[in-house]
């Protein structure tokens, strides 16, 4: 029978160790070697004792076959690793994409409410002009110059050109700037009649007449809260919270 030398083979298992041994005991012939054989297999000896070829493949053949799945096991739990990283990679892409998305719609919308915030607050602006000068039921032009002009005279024009719902906050600002006198000046600034316009010459805008005419600075100043204030109420609103207008 032909024999062939082993080195560098782990036994693979108890029975292929068995075996082994087995057959090293008989060809030796003392139990003693035997068990010392099987002592040094298990400690994983480099050399083992000459054993039939046979036997031999069988050991081969079982060390192989435990490498392969050690190789196979080790292979699986990489690729299972590898698979549970790309899982959470593209779990985490995926959250950061829904949040730029869901932040990119909010911006979209603030965008649209401030704009139709905007057009709705225009429209409120222009309904109120409007209405201002609807329910305006004279100009300056209707009434008649006159040299002078008492307060109630003033305030009878003033009734009759600012829209009732407007009258008492125009009449509210008016009593505090000027006490409706039409030719009240402020000695420090130069602001000049019923509205104290400053500069003064600004009223030349609603007529030539502007330092004489009481007409005249009454819609001049209705003109300047509607566009500035969007009315009369919205003027004395302000003024009430800085004390100027």
């Amino acid at each position: 029978m032909s024999r062939i030398s082993v080195r560098g083979f782990a036994v693979a298992s108890a029975t292929a160790v068995t075996a082994v041994g087995s057959v090293v005991g008989v060809a030796s012939g003392s139990t003693a070697q035997t068990n010392d054989d099987l002592e040094a297999t298990a400690a994983g000896a480099t050399l083992l004792a000459d054993i039939p070829a046979g036997q031999q493949v069988q050991v081969q053949t079982a060390s192989l076959t435990q490498q392969a799945e050690t190789m196979a096991i080790a292979a699986d739990t990489s690729a299972k690793k590898d698979a549970e990283e790309a899982a959470r990679k593209a779990a985490a892409e995926t959250a950061i994409a829904k949040k730029k998305e869901a932040a990119d719609q909010a911006a979209k919308e603030a965008q649209a409410a401030k704009e139709a915030k905007e057009r709705a607050e225009a429209e409120k602006a222009a309904s109120r002009s409007k209405t201002a000068s609807a329910s305006a039921s004279a100009s300056a032009s209707d009434f008649a110059v006159q040299s002078s002009y008492t307060v109630a005279q003033v305030q009878a024009m003033a009734r009759q050109m600012i829209p009732a719902d407007q009258f008492q906050c125009f009449s509210n600002i008016v009593q505090r700037e000027s006490t409706w006198n039409y030719k009240a000046m402020n000695p420090s600034s130069g602001a000049y009649g019923l509205v104290q316009a400053l500069p003064a010459s600004k009223m030349a805008s609603a007529g030539a007449d502007w330092q004489t005419n009481p007409a005249t600075q009454i819609k001049w100043g209705l003109n300047y809260m509607n566009e500035r204030y969007d009315s009369p109420c919205g003027a004395w609103s302000f003024w009430q919270a800085n004390h100027w207008y």
